[in-house]
């Protein structure tokens, strides 16, 4: 019933910006940290960026200044934007969500992710 779907990745010249958007749904009674990790093949999985409901952000060191992060709670959905994109930025990007789907069940929900490729 409930999902959260990546969308907004691709193929981006290295400086170019991109714009990745994960949208929760089903039957949602509240959505409350999200973020957006990133697997890039031979590293470990790591948490690029996250943000409280409330809207408190905080940044992989390598990102910080260039991504910024956001939610729109009226529409279950969080951003990254993505500017100043570098070749190691390439990856797979997946949005995690701690989605309570009534009042005393919660679950960590996550995306199948989706492909950001930056060229040279």
């Amino acid at each position: 019933q409930v999902q959260v779907v990546e969308s907004g990745g691709g193929l981006v010249q290295a400086g170019g910006p991109l714009r990745l958007s994960c949208a929760a749904s089903g039957k949602i009674f509240r959505v409350n940290d999200m973020g957006w990790y990133r697997l890039a093949p031979g590293k470990q999985r790591e948490l690029v960026a996250g943000i409280t409901r409330g809207g408190s952000a905080n940044y992989e060191d390598s990102v910080n200044g260039r991504f910024t992060i956001s939610r729109d709670n009226a529409k279950n959905t969080m951003y990254l934007q993505m500017n100043s994109l570098k070749p190691e930025d390439t990856a797979v990007y997946y949005c995690t969500a701690k989605i309570l789907t009534s009042l005393i069940e919660y679950r960590d929900y996550w995306g199948h992710g989706t492909q950001v490729t930056v060229s040279s």
